[in-house]
């Protein structure tokens, strides 16, 4: 949870600091509901980034022994492409 918190602290001075550029340069064009909402849209980002940098994990399993089993979710792969087969598979020397 502390570790969660420091993240998000983190993500909020990035934003922060990304915004006080941006005024820089276009203090006069922008309004406050303006600024407010790109950095609100640039939190959701770092936060959404945040979330799918978490492992994700299947459903707990409990054996007959008592265990419980975490597995965690595999993202597919790429099928591996199978060599074309021949029909002579004899060896020849």
């Amino acid at each position: 949870m502390r570790s969660f918190m420091t993240i998000t602290a983190l993500a909020l001075l990035l934003t922060a600091s990304s915004g006080v550029q941006a005024q820089d340069r276009d203090e006069a064009d922008r309004s406050p509901g303006a600024l407010a909402a790109e950095g609100l849209a640039t939190v959701l980002q770092a936060l959404d980034l945040f979330i799918q940098s978490i492992p994700q994990y299947e459903p707990p399993e409990l054996t007959e022994e008592g265990d419980i089993i975490l597995r965690r979710k595999r993202e597919e792969a790429e099928p591996v492409p199978q060599p074309p087969s021949r029909s002579d598979d004899r060896i020849t020397i």
